[in-house]
């Protein structure tokens, strides 16, 4: 999605066999599958092999989700691509990465975040380690430092004429995403211990409140003038809250701070504290972070296919990204592609005929 936004010609192969057809103007609500367009292949067909390798001799990417050795197995391996085309970037998303112990084994974002260290540092010290959606493997860990690599590699085809292999692991992704706090444990800055430090809902000043109305507001008031400014604005005693950071004392101020959020609403909060340096904000829902007033000021969030969805990141001043197409149905560009490609009315009816794509 973020390479489409940016401008990428993203082609997306579906398997022959998942292709049902589908209104193109009734598109799937997949929003991650935006800006790309779909054609079904038989990868195991020799028709279809030979297909998606002449497709890879006028690419400039190629990257696949297979576990490691599937690609090989179906004769799209990087070796395979390469021979085709020597520039090509062959990018390869797994969660373990291409070898080690772990390699073939199933696994889900839960999995890697957890072998990579982060899992256990998210959540309170007196629950369990709380999983942040799917974000910090699939999309932090994996996605965008696949993203990531494939930019760094064309790069240098460019400049090389050479293509490589970008190994993206989401265990590898998400331990790099956790590079500041594995230096901050060894420094002895941070506890392994979960909830004991500042950024893990430890701090006082660091954390999520539960207001009157049972909606939360969140506080990151690090820096002293900012915390300084937090104290004034909840009415606390500037003399009791001046050691900020005195870990022993941490659990009580938090509970301190915890009570007097609790007398407000989050809207009353907002009032006091919008706008201010207190480094504050509502805690909202999808549906309210769509309308906030921020956002609608800003355009994040944008109407395309009939939904409104977060808008190309990051914004550049010279080459804006932008929503080129919606989410496709498998297979709903097969016939476009293919006349793209040059092939003979014929070439393409003995291709459907033997089911090397749909």
């Amino acid at each position: 999605m973020m390479l489409a936004d940016m401008g990428a010609d993203v082609v997306r192969i579906d398997r022959a066999g998942a292709v049902r057809g589908g209104d193109p103007a009734n598109p799937p609500a997949n929003v991650n599958a935006r800006g790309r367009r779909s054609i079904g292949v038989d990868l195991k067909s020799d028709g279809g092999r030979n297909l998606v390798l002449r497709m890879v001799a006028d690419a400039d990417v190629v990257f696949e989700g297979f576990r490691p050795g599937v690609a090989e197995r179906l004769g799209l391996g990087p070796e395979d691509c390469m021979a085709r085309n020597p520039a090509i970037v062959y990018g390869r998303m797994t969660g373990w990465g291409q070898d080690g112990p772990y390699a073939q084994t199933a696994g889900h974002d839960i999995n890697y975040i957890a072998l990579a260290g982060a899992l256990a540092h998210m959540g309170r010290d007196d629950t369990g380690p709380v999983p942040p959606l799917n974000l910090v493997g699939d999309f932090g860990g994996g996605g965008m430092y696949l993203a990531f690599g494939i930019v760094c590699a064309l790069l240098s085809a460019r400049s090389t004429g050479e293509g490589q292999v970008v190994d993206a692991a989401m265990v590898d992704g998400a331990a790099s995403l956790m590079s500041f706090f594995y230096g901050m444990l060894h420094t002895g800055f941070a506890s392994e211990r979960r909830g004991e430090n500042m950024l893990d809902t430890g701090a006082h000043f660091y954390d999520v409140y539960e207001c009157a109305d049972g909606e939360y507001i969140s506080i990151g008031s690090i820096e002293p003038q900012f915390y300084a400014e937090l104290i004034e604005k909840l009415g606390l005693d500037p003399d009791d809250f001046a050691d900020q950071h005195d870990r022993s004392r941490w659990p009580e101020l938090k509970a301190k701070v915890a009570a007097v959020v609790a007398t407000r609403t989050r809207d009353e909060w907002d009032a006091v504290l919008e706008g201010s340096d207190v480094c504050y904000a509502p805690v909202l829902a999808v549906s309210e972070a769509i309308e906030h007033p921020h956002h609608v000021a800003r355009g994040t969030f944008v109407e395309s296919g009939g939904l409104r969805q977060p808008g190309p990141a990051p914004r550049l001043s010279g080459t804006p990204g932008s929503i080129r197409r919606p989410p496709p149905h498998e297979g709903q560009h097969t016939d476009e592609l293919l006349d793209e490609m040059g092939l003979g009315v014929d070439e393409v009816a003995a291709l459907r005929a033997s089911g090397a794509v749909a």
